[in-house]
């Protein structure tokens, strides 16, 4: 191959002499012990001579990011909307396909199903994800926690002995308001992130707020898609005062956290300019 061959130039060629281990199976490493090397790299640029052995190992079955994001959304939205309606077997027979008398229950069916609609919407037509595929194993670990946390905080609010938030509708109103205000801050977020990449581009940008009120979070936050995700279900919370929801949202902080930090990290890597008032997930805290 000639020198400016890239490593995905590389895992082409392998992939026509054993059709079984597609590109995005592979891992090509210079050596066992090192990181998989990147698509875009270039031979020309690794350390070696006129000629490399690769290390190759097989990645296993692959799925498509946006695959595992639907995944993700579709299965908490039927789940949900299960509950809510009150299927044969969730309750009691004498409540099969029953509706519930309080108002918050179905605000929080509303504001669940848009929750994960929005996402399904924005994996479909905003994202443009950098992250080829993901291993098939994972998509059972990853869908069994949406999926069985949505099942736990629904089969609890729309249970027919489900009882109201303590401080009745100014508490349910202040819920939907954080919850409202945090949906469109997620979304703003997601639009610049969006118009940061250009299609099929590998190049990373610093983002930074635009004329959108709602995008200058950024002056103090390096993921403030994940502040925006985490007040929304701070929200929820508030607006249902149910302990699976609070659970979920308390695990979701942390995971989020985790990625949140390891985003910062990889800014401040990057880009010897990167604004040092910016925080990872939470201003001036975290």
């Amino acid at each position: 191959v000639e020198p400016t061959a890239t490593v995905l130039d590389i895992k082409a060629l392998f992939h026509k002499s054993y059709p079984k281990w597609y590109p995005a199976r592979q891992s090509l490493r210079l050596d066992p012990k090192t990181k998989s090397l990147r698509d875009e790299e270039v031979l020309q640029t690794l350390p070696v001579g006129t000629t490399a052995s690769f290390y190759f190992s097989d990645l296993g079955p692959q799925l498509t990011w946006g695959t595992v994001f639907l995944a993700e959304c579709v299965g908490p939205l039927i789940l949900y909307l299960m509950f809510y309606f009150r299927l044969p077997f969730i309750y009691s027979p004498k409540y099969d396909f029953t509706s519930s008398k309080h108002w918050v229950v179905h605000l929080a069916c509303m504001c669940h199903s848009f929750h994960y609609i929005k996402r399904i919407l924005e994996t479909l037509f905003v994202h443009r994800i950098s992250h080829g595929t993901m291993p098939l194993r994972n998509i059972f670990k990853n869908c069994g926690y949406y999926w069985c946390s949505a099942a736990w905080m629904a089969y609890y609010i729309n249970h027919p002995l489900y009882t109201t938030p303590s401080y009745g509708q100014q508490q349910v109103n202040a819920g939907l308001y954080i919850f409202l205000f945090c949906q469109v801050g997620n979304f703003s977020i997601h639009v610049v992130l969006r118009n940061l990449k250009q299609p099929g581009s590998k190049v990373k940008k610093i983002p930074y707020p635009t004329k959108n009120p709602f995008t200058w979070i950024f002056w103090l936050v390096s993921c403030p898609n994940y502040t925006y995700e985490l007040g929304s279900w701070i929200g929820f919370t508030v607006m249902t005062q149910c302990v699976p929801v609070a659970f979920f949202t308390l695990v979701a902080f942390i995971q989020m956290t985790v990625w949140a930090k390891g985003k910062h990290r990889s800014y401040l890597k990057e880009f010897r300019d990167y604004p040092t008032l910016r925080s990872s997930i939470l201003p001036f805290l975290l």
